[in-house]
């Protein structure tokens, strides 16, 4: 490997110089942006360049500013990047390769055996799936089958630093170490999911809470407005700096968690929250979409997404400062 390495707080970082992104939408440009940020050079894979092309660059338009404001490596170059519709020029050569195709697994499987078969048996191959389990990724992969690893970012990409890492039982923790310190040199914080499981950790959250969502809105007890609000001011606030446990912890008084599940413990089994998600008949689509229309009030995607960069950089910087390493958190993420 061509990368820089550096160690920061016993953790090791290597900073790659080469990314091969391989998949070019939304989550595979996101990936393509936070690596130019830290001074990579990216070469993205892609079947239709000229689009892949475009995309990239007004993702880059896009985010830019925003990672200015977060701060730039001091090599970062915004133009280090070309797309090439050729997957063996793509991966060679490259510190960490990210697949970011469709999540269909067969076509997983297929695009994640050519890049095995053209990579070096000691480069990372990392998946951004969302729910595929890792040894179900490696199945066709005959060459070096225990690098591939679940990458699973969180978008925007180039803002959000959460990634979830996750390996098959022929994982080995090198290769996890290895894993980790090259998405911390992208800026990146790493989360071991300890063992593989279909949609890993934060996936498995949200999906629950949108099933709820569906069904209240299904049910006509709230509009996606009103449910978005009692998240926004409420829920969402907490979660922010102290996620789900920490806040109900707080929840039990001086007492702490005990007491919060001796007192509230109980109402776990009444029957309010409906763990399989309701049919999407068209009324409750046209209500969903009719919603989030009225929640938009005519505000173009590009314009709700600068709001929410904008928003997420300063939030960030609030989230940093009372997330100290004091807290114990950020040693182990």
């Amino acid at each position: 490997m061509n990368a820089a390495v550096d160690n920061q707080d016993d953790k090791t970082t290597i900073v790659p110089k080469r990314i091969a992104i391989v998949g070019s939408g939304v989550i595979g440009c996101g990936w393509a942006v936070r690596a130019l940020a830290a001074g990579a050079e990216v070469v993205a894979y892609d079947t239709d360049v000229e689009t892949a092309r475009q995309r990239l660059a007004r993702m880059i338009d896009t985010a830019w500013p925003s990672l200015e404001k977060r701060g730039l490596a001091a090599n970062a170059d915004r133009n280090n990047w070309r797309v090439t519709d050729d997957l063996e020029a793509a991966v060679a050569d490259a510190d960490l390769v990210q697949e970011n195709v469709p999540e269909r697994l067969e076509l997983k499987q297929t695009v994640l055996s050519a890049i095995d078969g053209a990579t070096a048996p000691d480069t990372l191959i990392g998946s951004s799936t969302s729910g595929i389990k890792p040894s179900e990724l490696a199945a066709g992969c005959g060459h070096a089958p225990a690098r591939v690893v679940v990458g699973h970012p969180f978008n925007p990409v180039y803002l959000l630093p959460l990634v979830e890492i996750v390996g098959s039982s022929a994982t080995t923790p090198a290769v996890i170490d290895q894993a980790g310190a090259l998405y911390r040199g992208l800026g990146m914080r790493p989360l071991v999911v300890q063992r593989e499981i279909e949609g890993h950790i934060a996936d498995r959250l949200m999906e629950a809470l949108w099933r709820e969502a569906l069904h209240l809105v299904n049910d006509g007890v709230a509009t996606t407005e009103e449910i978005d609000a009692a998240v926004v001011y409420g829920a969402g606030l907490r979660w922010s700096l102290m996620g789900t446990c920490l806040t109900f912890h707080l929840a039990g008084g001086e007492a702490g968690m005990r007491h919060m599940l001796e007192q509230f413990g109980p109402a776990l089994k009444l029957p309010w929250t409906k763990l399989e998600a309701p049919e999407l008949t068209e009324t409750l689509i046209d209500r969903v979409v009719e919603g989030t229309a009225h929640q938009a009030a005519g505000r173009s995607v590009a314009e709700l997404e600068a709001r929410r960069d904008a928003f997420l950089t300063e939030l960030l910087s609030v989230v940093e400062k009372y997330w100290p390493e004091a807290e114990g958190l950020a040693d182990r993420i």
